[in-house]
């Protein structure tokens, strides 16, 4: 089930960032570093969920190209800008994801100790 849920997740990023502004939801249009990190965050800890057995670094090596995939598209499209401080707004997201993770695990490997 998380498999798809990340997917419908990646997939639902892509066709927000490629809509034209004026299209998008106002609920959504807050700080854009902001959005870009905290989406990105979100979708690390839905890969995170949905590939539990996957490398930390591809997840994370997967998701900053599927940001910066979306960064050239946006340029491409002629109504949306592609910025790569966004990119590192999306890192930020990711990295933050995963040091979570490994602080998570640590703490669960020192609980469990005899």
């Amino acid at each position: 089930m998380w498999k798809i849920v990340f997917w419908c997740a990646l997939t639902t990023v892509v066709v927000l960032s490629l809509m034209p502004g004026p299209m998008l939801p106002s609920a959504i249009n807050f700080w854009d570093k902001a959005q870009h990190a905290l989406g990105f965050f979100g979708l690390t800890v839905l890969a995170l969920l949905a590939y539990p057995k996957k490398p930390l670094n591809q997840i994370g090596v997967f998701l900053l190209l599927s940001g910066g995939a979306i960064e050239l598209a946006q340029w491409a499209t002629g109504w949306r800008q592609g910025d790569w401080l966004d990119l590192l707004a999306d890192a930020v997201g990711i990295l933050a994801a995963l040091v979570l993770r490994l602080q998570w695990r640590s703490k669960l490997a020192e609980t469990l100790k005899p």
